[in-house]
């Protein structure tokens, strides 16, 4: 023991000789907290509902009734911010793919126009029978490589050739005579869609 541990216990002994009923009175006073503290859930020391010798528990039923519905109406209420808190999450990942697509918008579709060139190209370029072969795949693969970084972007072709005529998707600038009723007979321009 330390001389410090060694001064500190003196002063306690010291007390304990000073004042030798001291331990005494602590075991008495713990002794008396515990028998308040039992007699408050002995019904027979309180005088609460008790028949004869019997507990009344119909008490005691009602309040583990009442502890029950409080606990049924916790979980419900977890589960419903829980179903809260999952919705809003999901229409917080709908509003940013959203908000993408528009940032989106504007930029692919001047490079759509590029796309619409290059196609343009290559129809002339094939119908020139003088036009060089190795100008003809070089305009091509660009063509294709265009079209592969848009597909990466999420910008899918729409080629709607003998389709259903669909008034949301296409804007109809004619009636092709051969075409059947109600169908896309020629496809001046694609559509794409992001």
């Amino acid at each position: 023991m330390s001389n410090n541990e060694a001064n500190n216990a003196a002063p306690n002994q010291e007390n304990q000789t000073q004042n030798p009923n001291a331990a005494h009175d602590n075991i008495e006073r713990s002794e008396t907290v515990l028998e308040q503290t039992l007699n408050e859930f002995n019904p027979e020391v309180n005088g609460d509902n008790v028949i004869g010798n019997d507990i009344d528990i119909t008490t005691y039923e009602e309040r583990i009734a009442q502890l029950e519905e409080e606990v049924k109406a916790a979980k419900e209420g977890q589960a419903r911010a829980n179903a809260e808190a999952y919705n809003a999450q999901k229409r917080m990942e709908q509003e940013t793919e959203k908000s993408r697509k528009f940032a989106l918008q504007k930029f692919i579709k001047e490079l759509l126009e590029v796309v619409d060139n290059l196609e343009r190209a290559i129809v002339s370029v094939q119908a020139d029978d003088d036009a060089d072969d190795a100008i003809l795949e070089g305009v091509k693969l660009t063509h294709k490589s265009f079209l592969n970084v848009l597909n990466k972007q999420g910008v899918e072709v729409v080629d709607p050739q003998n389709d259903k005529f669909d008034p949301e998707f296409h804007e109809a600038v004619g009636i092709h005579p051969e075409a059947a009723a109600d169908t896309v007979g020629e496809v001046l321009q694609k559509g794409y869609t992001l």
